[in-house]
């Protein structure tokens, strides 16, 4: 008999734990300041790094309820502020003329139109190049387009 109720007991607290974790989970990638505060000690690539006009941020996406952060570089706010109409931003290495990638959201895009848009991550160009610029201009003439901002890697 009391073999009978522990394990009515047992199931019913299984049944409740099963029923109950998913809404734990899923009020956790709801609030991302929790999810960031676990994620904010995480190590910063771009230390090392010479930056003008550009910031290091982190990020927290959440993609189907499961949160990531990731760390990037985006444009300071005195660039932001300036007129750009017309053109497109995009990231050149100058040395070899190596273009590289700039994520929209979720998605990897040669260029972008809005000065908000504009987000590197830590890609193949930037390791690989001791100096990468955000451009604007036509990605077709990159010697004719504007420097907006400069990431350089110290050595």
């Amino acid at each position: 008999m009391i073999r009978r109720t522990a394990l009515r007991a047992l199931t019913g607290v299984a049944v409740t734990a099963t029923l109950v974790l998913p809404l734990t989970q899923g009020a956790q990638a709801a609030a991302p300041e929790a999810a960031a505060t676990i994620n904010a000690d995480d190590f910063n690539p771009f230390r090392g790094m010479e930056l003008d006009g550009m910031r290091a941020d982190f990020q927290l996406m959440c993609p189907a309820d499961h949160c990531a952060g990731f760390w990037s570089l985006a444009l300071t706010d005195d660039v932001m502020q300036q007129e750009f109409e017309g053109r497109k931003f995009f990231v050149y290495a100058p040395a070899t003329g190596e273009f590289g990638f700039l994520l929209d959201t979720d998605i990897v895009v040669r260029t972008v139109d809005h000065p908000s848009q504009v987000r590197l991550v830590d890609t193949d160009v930037m390791r690989s190049h001791p100096r990468t610029e955000v451009r604007y201009g036509d990605p077709g003439h990159p010697d004719r387009a504007g420097v907006v901002a400069t990431a350089t890697t110290l050595m």
